[in-house]
């Protein structure tokens, strides 16, 4: 299992904005991944998908990882941010922009 752990751990820390999710962000493959793919896209934020689809391990490893149940999950600088609400409530009121800048991670009409 320290393997899988391993990599989550590497794509977390070595990606500015990285996200867990079912599919990929050209081809989501369930509503909620689906929902953040939108947003991120939406405000222009640079990310990287990780398919969990993937692999059974990767699947497990990825909510033993940030102690979460489900998948979507966004991490940003190496933080846990949440899943698809989380992030949907965010973005709603406005936070999520800010929350990327003040990471220093640019997004569209973000001076």
């Amino acid at each position: 299992m320290s393997g899988i752990n391993d990599y989550i751990d590497n794509e977390v820390k070595g990606n500015d904005v990285v996200l867990f999710m079912k599919g990929t962000p050209g081809f989501p493959q369930c509503g909620f991944s689906g929902q953040v793919v939108q947003i991120l896209d939406y405000i222009g934020a640079d990310y990287k998908g990780v398919n969990v689809l993937d692999s059974a391990e990767l699947r497990q490893g990825i909510k033993e990882y940030s102690n979460w149940p489900t998948i979507p999950q966004l991490y940003v600088k190496g933080e846990f941010v949440g899943g698809c609400d989380i992030v949907r409530e965010m973005f709603q009121a406005g936070e999520l922009q800010t929350f990327l800048v003040e990471k220093g991670v640019s997004v569209k009409g973000a001076a």
